[in-house]
């Protein structure tokens, strides 16, 4: 049993070493989203960093590649049948681009590590959700960027099988002293109007069933949300600016 454990709870995060960490693995335009749905679908990687600021500071870096296996080595047979996939029960919320820059990169964290397995929504409805709220520029490469925070698709498959879900705690926001030394330090038109960037630190959680047993596991996590905010116009109020997102750090690599 604890071998099966193992295998079940580290089943997708590349960053989470197998069988060591008892941890189930891991406003926008009709056109645009229409675009940024191609993008879900496309197989195309995304820049490999955005901007260049500062001294040597890099501030927007690729997520990490999905794993080719995402199953530990000793894994038991894969010929265990496959749970059907249950029907997506409604729409996925869209993040509202309103709330303003604090709130709105608290959103998109939420978004990133809020899933459930048993709902019959699939990874690419998940990342949908955040694509549609990509700064144009950057598009692509946020996709790239969201992919490496959730689990494949055949990691899902097995995840499934468990009623796994997942959420986020949030501990700690704030802007790091990294982006604003390379806000001071770059050149004119080398950051992209209204950008700002957040730290986030908190705890993902996760739990599902595992035969008849409830089992469930918390690790931190931290990492970086870059966005490009408008401000409010004058008059119309707070919720008149608009955010959207231009890229992910590395998961556990934020800016400091």
């Amino acid at each position: 049993m604890g071998a099966v454990v193992c295998t079940f709870l580290a089943t997708t995060h590349p960053l989470l070493p197998s069988g060591k960490d008892l941890v189930l693995m891991d406003p926008a335009s009709p056109d645009d989203r229409r675009r940024r749905r191609m993008l879900i679908a496309a197989t195309g990687g995304g820049l490999a960093l955005l901007i260049l600021v500062g001294a040597g500071i890099y501030g927007l870096v690729r997520g990490p590649a999905a794993p080719t296996d995402p199953m530990p080595s000793g894994r038991p047979s894969t010929t265990a049948p496959v749970t059907p996939s249950p029907t997506p029960d409604g729409e996925l919320e869209p993040l509202d681009q309103s709330l303003g820059p604090v709130a709105f990169a608290q959103a998109v964290a939420q978004a990133l590590f809020t899933w459930d397995t048993t709902t019959g929504h699939a990874p690419s409805d998940y990342a949908q959700v955040l694509a549609d709220a990509a700064h144009g520029s950057e598009a692509d490469a946020f996709v790239g960027d969201v992919r490496a925070y959730l689990p494949t698709n055949d990691a899902w498959a097995q995840l499934r099988q468990y009623a796994t879900r997942q959420w986020l705690t949030i501990d700690e926001v704030f802007v790091p002293e990294a982006w604003e030394t390379a806000v001071e330090q770059a050149a004119p038109g080398q950051i992209p109007a209204g950008a700002v960037s957040y730290t986030i630190e908190g705890t993902r959680h996760r739990d599902g069933i595992l035969g008849t047993d409830p089992v469930e596991a918390s690790r931190p996590v931290s990492f970086t949300v870059f966005l490009a905010c408008t401000p409010p116009s004058p008059g119309r109020g707070a919720g008149s600016g608009s955010c959207e997102v231009l890229r992910l750090s590395q998961l556990d690599n934020p800016l400091r």
